[in-house]
């Protein structure tokens, strides 16, 4: 049992002002994995990419503040920005299922698309290599930034998936690599990198291209936010294995991905 950090996600088809729920990629749901009730789990943030016009997007629960409104955040056109404030989460327990809705004047066959960000303390058969900036700035020896073009789908769903080192293979062998953050060409809801390194869980962040520098330092200021080991490291032994996918609207465009690391050694320089 050990920490695990996943992203899921869902969209909503055609809302046309009424408030509906979402329907969730393939392999994501919105109730909490079953992760022991004395282990904490958080709902880190949340945002969503919505088209047309500004909208609501909606989570709530009986288990959380009210089943009524819950949590509500008015949500403007194409900006997914994180709706929490940077280093405030909301617990969850374990195998609740959230009821998560949209509400927006949108066109026909329109996808509106939301994400989560959940951390787990200690999940049944979860083995993410997690580490603090703290851990990372100690260690770290250099930084190399990773390429990658993703080809979407118009399923809204995650599409696209690619291997790491499909157009560039530069990683020293058998070498750790924190994962910073990184950049991104065009507008998606969420971005997200999986592999054993993960836990075969998708860790990620929000597809925006306005503010660069959130996305370049996503995972270390999620560390340093919520004081949690929350920075990926990977092993460039599994590079091949290491896949970005990304969730992206009916007019699935095609996105670049520049991966983040920090190459970093076993001790401190």
């Amino acid at each position: 049992m050990g920490r695990a950090l996943e992203i899921i996600s869902g969209r909503v088809t055609f809302s046309n002002n009424a408030i509906v729920g979402l329907t969730m990629a393939a392999g994501d749901s919105l109730t909490v994995r079953n992760a022991p009730l004395e282990s904490k789990v958080r709902l880190l943030n949340m945002w969503a990419i919505l088209q047309l016009a500004t909208g609501s997007v909606r989570l709530r629960s009986p288990r959380l503040h009210d089943n009524v409104q819950g949590l509500r955040f008015t949500t403007p056109v194409a900006d997914p920005q994180p709706l929490f404030p940077m280093g405030v989460a909301q617990t969850l327990v374990p195998q609740d299922t959230l009821i998560c809705e949209v509400q927006v004047a949108d066109a026909a066959g329109d996808f509106e698309n939301v994400a989560l960000l959940l951390s787990y303390d200690g999940l049944p058969g979860a083995d993410a290599r997690l580490a603090t900036w703290e851990d990372v700035q100690r260690r770290m020896v250099n930084i190399v930034t990773v390429e990658n073009t993703i080809a979407t789908a118009a399923t809204g769903g995650w599409t696209g998936a690619q291997a790491l080192n499909t157009t560039f293979d530069l990683l020293k062998a058998n070498t750790d690599y924190a994962l910073l953050g990184y950049h991104c060409s065009a507008q998606a809801c969420a971005i997200a990198w999986r592999g054993a390194d993960t836990g075969n869980l998708r860790v990620g962040g929000p597809g925006g291209i306005i503010q660069r520098e959130m996305q370049a330092e996503w995972f270390k200021n999620l560390s340093l936010a919520y004081g949690l080991p929350l920075i990926p490291v990977f092993n460039s032994a599994n590079r091949a294995g290491i896949l970005i996918d990304i969730v992206q609207n009916e007019n699935a465009a095609a996105v670049i991905v520049d991966s983040i690391f920090a190459e970093i050694g076993p001790t401190a320089k």
